[in-house]
């Protein structure tokens, strides 16, 4: 276990942080916006061991995770779960209960308005919203009947992104980056790829460290954006910011803080604050080289959707996902939708038109990802994931919408490690709720770990007085998946 202590907050952080302003130019500014959230720390860290492959505890097979998350609550009956019993039973009233849905009066049972076709070898029933990911089926293995336990977007991300439905616990990518470290020291640990439209539901929440050392945390990097990393680089009318200062600032920056700490034994914050200065300014020469797509070939952009509507900003950042774990980044999150009534994948008014809008913006991206990653020799060690927080209710809301369902949704893996073409759990006949080898948020992060050379068992902190883990008490890996 890895012990944590908690102090009392630093009550000379504001003094530092007006003197990293005026001499530390813009990398200690983006440590601060971005790493310097929370105020727990470590004692100890785990260590990967060679003889594993880099896993803790076992042969890792995966080295790096690229993870897309479609904000809002993707529609399983109308992708990749067939069922043809709402086909059958299309225009007609079931009673699933007096608490069947979440936020409406159910209507009458609604088939999907898409067609459905098999695909592949494995035989994948996909609809015609995904045709691109349909001609990828056989690289992937579906978990059919995940759930959760909540219908509430909020809560159910969280769930989702960390085990628990309550904020305050750190993320999947914060637990890789404690336990397995970084593989470059040019680049963060861990990458957050925002939809182009703004953050998800519970905004920076998704992607905390928590209780962790907060320089396992998510850096948000705006694919899209003129400057994808805030302040970075001082502005252009700081001249009197230069290369020399900037390194002058960091080290009389280091030396207060190292005094500072001298007072404190044991809390290691400080630690990762100046850590977090100084791959901040190792960034300032490697990020604008990471991300300059640019460099790609023009064949490339067009197999991604780079440069047309509607799949451009989504393409980027799957372009960029690709190009970052090549540089060495552990773990990236790639997200489509922002966090609200629209722009997402939070279908309650009509299906038939709002789900086309946002599957059409990814479905092409995701299929070129996972096909230059195979191209490019890093699909024998990096993961994809491909997941949401929650389902549609089988009934409609309204005309033609479907409300929150947390009963099942679907989560898709590929890669290393993986069992191509490969089914675990089923949902009822109407994709109402789980009917067999139901799969929880705990279940996934366990495979996810014990695919990295992680026991999802052993890595733990002790935080107020609880062993704490991301899969809580619960968990297992998911055998039927794996290769």
């Amino acid at each position: 276990m890895f012990p944590f202590r908690h102090n009392a907050a630093d009550s000379t952080r504001s003094s530092r942080r007006e003197f990293l302003t005026t001499t530390g130019g813009g990398f200690g500014a983006l440590a601060l916006n971005q790493l310097l959230t929370t105020e727990s720390w470590a004692t100890e860290r785990p260590t990967p061991r060679p003889e594993f492959n880099g896993g803790l505890h076992h042969k890792a097979k995966v080295k790096r995770v690229i993870q897309l998350f479609m904000n809002g609550g993707a529609s399983p009956m109308d992708t990749f779960d067939y069922k043809p019993e709402l086909i059958k039973k299309h225009g007609e009233k079931v009673d699933f209960g007096l608490k069947a849905a979440a936020t409406s009066v159910p209507g009458a049972v609604m088939k999907s308005p898409f067609e459905w076709k098999q695909h592949g070898e494995s035989g994948r029933w996909v609809t015609s919203v995904l045709p691109q990911m349909a001609t990828i089926v056989d690289e992937l293995a579906f978990l059919m009947a995940m759930t959760t336990k909540t219908n509430v977007h909020g809560p159910a991300s969280y769930m989702q992104n960390t085990g628990f439905t309550q904020p305050g616990f750190p993320c999947l990518g914060a637990w890789m980056s404690y336990g397995l470290g970084r593989l470059a020291d040019n680049l963060p640990t861990f990458v957050v790829l925002p939809d182009t439209r703004g953050l998800p539901y519970n905004n920076a929440g998704n992607f905390s460290s928590a209780f962790l050392p907060m320089d396992h945390q998510g850096t948000i990097i705006k694919a899209n954006a003129p400057t994808p990393i805030s302040d970075l680089f001082p502005p252009k009318s700081a001249g009197f910011i230069t290369h020399d200062s900037e390194a002058e600032g960091l080290r009389v920056l280091a030396e207060i803080n190292r005094e500072h700490q001298k007072s404190r034994p044991g809390d290691s914050r400080l630690d990762a604050r100046i850590a977090s200065y100084e791959l901040a300014a190792k960034m300032q020469l490697s990020a604008p080289e990471a991300l300059d797509l640019t460099k790609e070939t023009e064949e490339t952009h067009k197999t991604y959707g780079t440069n047309a509507a509607p799949t451009a900003d989504f393409a980027k950042s799957c372009l960029t996902a690709r190009r970052l774990i090549e540089r060495g980044v552990r773990f990236v999150q790639v997200w489509s939708g922002a966090g609200g009534a629209s722009n997402n994948w939070d279908n309650h008014t009509n299906i038939d038109k709002e789900l086309p809008f946002i599957a059409s913006m990814v479905d092409q991206p995701i299929a070129a990802l996972v096909r230059d990653l195979k191209q490019h020799g890093l699909f024998e060690d990096t993961l994809v994931i491909w997941t949401t927080e929650f389902g549609r209710m089988p009934f409609t809301q309204g005309a033609t919408g479907r409300d929150h369902n947390g009963g099942t949704f679907v989560t898709w893996l590929a890669g290393a490690g993986i069992k191509a073409g490969a089914t675990h759990g089923e949902s009822d006949q109407f994709a109402y709720k789980t009917a067999n080898d139901e799969t929880w948020s705990y279940d996934l992060h366990a495979t996810v770990l014990h695919l990295m050379g992680i026991d999802h068992t052993k890595l733990a902190v002790r935080h107020n007085g609880i062993d704490r883990r991301i899969t809580d008490v619960h968990g297992h890996v998911v055998e039927d998946v794996l290769a």
